[in-house]
């Protein structure tokens, strides 16, 4: 550990250098992690509050609730429990006079079920009527407020918010609670369709009708259109940005460690065992990486602090864990590769040379 930081403080500008690249990566890991995160949760936000395990769709609907129609007929058929939940989603557009027109995913839900009991309130109360929307609280960052009278899509009525709700996004989009019968008037389907999903709490429920399609909550999650692709695509991004600090990292320490050549060669003359030098190079590594993601970090925190509300970074306390025990572990390969060099010196060929 002497060595190691002595060494360091001799050569401030070399060691700053790799510092500085560590920080970098480490600052643009942390930030795409957060991005990754915080899309992911406002793609499924909504969902996450109710606490469901499967849902039924119209077999036809290529797993899209959206796109999903299940009709009376179908559904007295069934056995529903108090477990069990209608649901309908229908994209609309909301305009409220003197505000700007906002794109959201609107939800009918049934008041005496378990979603409609679910949701919780930041402002106001729930929908009673079929007038009356529960938005989430992004409403009020565009500037709506309670009892303001928002028109949706192209219907004449004029729908009153009663309520915001925190958290309630789907599909990176905000979400407007009302009832059945508006998700018809919006969906244009006549009242001889009961809803779009049957959402349900039980892990066994199954839809038992050849028109219906059962998912797990997180195949459901899984179809939403783009999520799969943009976490995949920020996993790759991820995981290549740790492949490059590595390669990096492992280039820059065997630059050094052949300019120190001599020096490693002079200690090896005079008996220093190769275990002490190795142990150098490996916490000289851990060092510079220890030091870059406390930096990083720090830039981290001071971006959050900066960036305006609509940007989507969240944070994940495991997955921050795994991308920091990530790095760490790509510094500590990297000081592994010229090791052998380390091992292998011959202090007569190398002062000799």
């Amino acid at each position: 550990m002497f060595l190691a930081l002595r060494e360091i403080r001799h050569e401030k500008l070399r060691y700053g250098l790799i510092v500085g690249m560590i920080v970098l990566v480490t600052y643009l890991v942390f930030v795409l992690s957060g991005l990754a995160y915080g899309l992911a949760q406002q793609n499924t936000q909504a969902l996450d509050t109710w606490n469901a395990s499967k849902i039924a769709l119209n077999s036809d609907a290529n797993d899209s609730l959206s796109q999903s129609l299940i009709t009376k007929q179908t559904t007295d058929k069934l056995s529903l429990t108090k477990h069990e939940a209608y649901v309908g989603q229908a994209g609309v557009v909301a305009k409220a006079k003197g505000q700007a027109k906002l794109s959201a995913q609107f939800l009918g839900i049934q008041e005496n079920q378990f979603i409609y009991h679910r949701l919780t309130t930041v402002a106001g109360h729930k929908p009673t009527t079929n007038h009356q929307i529960l938005v989430d609280d992004s409403f009020k960052d565009n500037g709506y407020r309670l009892g303001d009278q928002v028109t949706l899509n192209s219907l004449t009525g004029k729908y009153q918010i009663v309520g915001f709700t925190h958290n309630a996004k789907l599909s990176v989009a905000p979400v407007v609670y009302g009832t059945l019968p508006t998700w018809r008037a919006l969906a244009h389907v006549t009242s001889a369709y009961q809803a779009g999903g049957i959402v349900s709490e039980r892990s066994t429920f199954k839809g038992a009708d050849s028109s219906l399609r059962t998912l797990s909550l997180s195949q459901f999650i899984n179809k939403l259109p783009g999520y799969s692709a943009q976490n995949m695509t920020f996993s790759f991004m991820i995981g290549f940005l740790m492949i490059i600090a590595m390669v990096v990292i492992a280039v820059f320490l065997y630059i050094l460690t052949m300019q120190k050549l001599p020096n490693y060669a002079v200690l090896r003359a005079q008996g220093i065992p190769a275990k002490v030098l190795v142990t150098t190079t490996i916490t000289q590594a851990l060092l510079l990486v220890v030091g870059g993601l406390l930096i990083g970090a720090g830039l981290t925190a001071l971006t959050v602090s900066v960036l305006p509300f609509g940007v989507p970074l969240a944070f994940n306390v495991p997955l921050l864990v795994g991308v920091t025990g990530g790095i760490l572990l790509t510094g500590v390969i990297g000081a592994l590769i010229p090791v052998r060099i380390i091992l292998h010196v011959d202090p007569v060929s190398v002062i000799g040379g």
